[in-house]
């Protein structure tokens, strides 16, 4: 079942710029099903010759290991590109959960927790706002 309890989901992948970074905020679950979105959105702003890329996570509540293989890609893709992936994933509250902007629990910090789990989350520079995350100039990697 997933995450939201058998209620239908929306998924939404929205492209927006800041200076040099490319920044797409994502909201809903991130699994089998919605992951290709994302992955396919990531290739078109890497085409489109943007390099500098920030995806906002702070709206996803759910997230499966073919969520992770996204991220996990996206970040191979943009390195290869001699470009920057920076996560924008809130640690959450004091016990863990914080709320997506739809009141469900996770809010990037169920991504936050899976990743570390996972072993995983050292491989990408993580922030847990886009300010921050946009305030450092994007220096090759």
């Amino acid at each position: 079942m997933p995450a939201s309890g058998g209620r239908a989901v929306v998924f939404k992948v929205t492209d927006d710029r800041l200076g040099e970074w490319s920044v797409l905020r994502v909201a809903g679950e991130l699994d089998l099903v919605t992951s290709p979105v994302l992955r396919q959105r990531v290739h078109e702003a890497v085409a489109q010759g943007r390099h500098h890329l920030v995806l906002d996570l702070s709206d996803v509540f759910f997230c499966d290991s073919s969520g992770v293989g996204v991220l996990i890609a996206a970040r191979r893709l943009i390195r290869s590109c001699r470009g920057r992936l920076r996560l924008i994933l809130p640690a959450g509250g004091a016990d863990g959960t914080s709320r997506g902007s739809g009141g469900e629990h996770g809010g990037g910090a169920h991504v936050n927790r899976v990743l570390g789990a996972l072993g995983v989350r050292r491989l990408f520079d993580v922030y847990e706002d886009l300010a921050t995350a946009v305030a450092e100039e994007p220096l090759s990697a």
